[in-house]
């Protein structure tokens, strides 16, 4: 059976930006126990979440991503349309360490089969520990689109 990884990523101290928190935690709660999924708050990024990518086939990112499109838009961006958003867009902190954790999991050879980034656009940035009311009621709808992504990938 093919694993999935739901990673959160953002700072939930900071409105918007820790969108990707709050749909896992989200997750937590409504769907708990999804056979072959698993969730895991990645907080603002570091190097040891290289190891829980490279125990699942497949990768979904959730976080806050700049599109250029009104507050509150949710896009998905699959396999290479991932990378090239990631790599042509360096606005946020996170999505550079993101490419270095791609990078060490190419290298040892678990880079994911399948991988999506759920991007929100945000509204603000400002302090707050709760994602603004633009944005607020894209978190279930983020969170059904990860566990139907996952789905659709174990099949």
């Amino acid at each position: 059976m093919h694993t999935t990884l739901i990673l959160g990523i953002g700072n939930n101290l900071l409105t918007d930006e820790g969108i990707g928190v709050h749909v896992i935690r989200y997750l937590e709660e409504h769907h708990p126990d999804q056979p072959g999924i698993s969730y895991l708050d990645g907080g603002t990024l570091s190097f040891t979440l290289a190891e829980p990518i490279a125990d699942h086939d497949n990768l979904i990112v959730v976080d806050a991503a700049r599109f250029g499109e009104p507050p509150g838009t949710l896009r998905c961006l699959e396999g290479d349309e991932m990378d090239r958003y990631l790599t042509g867009n360096r606005a946020s902190v996170h999505e550079v360490g993101l490419m270095d954790l791609f990078d060490i999991s190419r290298l040892s050879g678990t880079f994911p089969e399948h991988r999506a980034l759920i991007g929100v656009e945000p509204e603000s940035l400002g302090w707050g520990d709760y994602p603004s009311a633009t944005v607020a009621p894209t978190i279930a709808k983020a969170a059904a689109e990860a566990l139907a992504l996952a789905q659709q990938w174990r099949q």
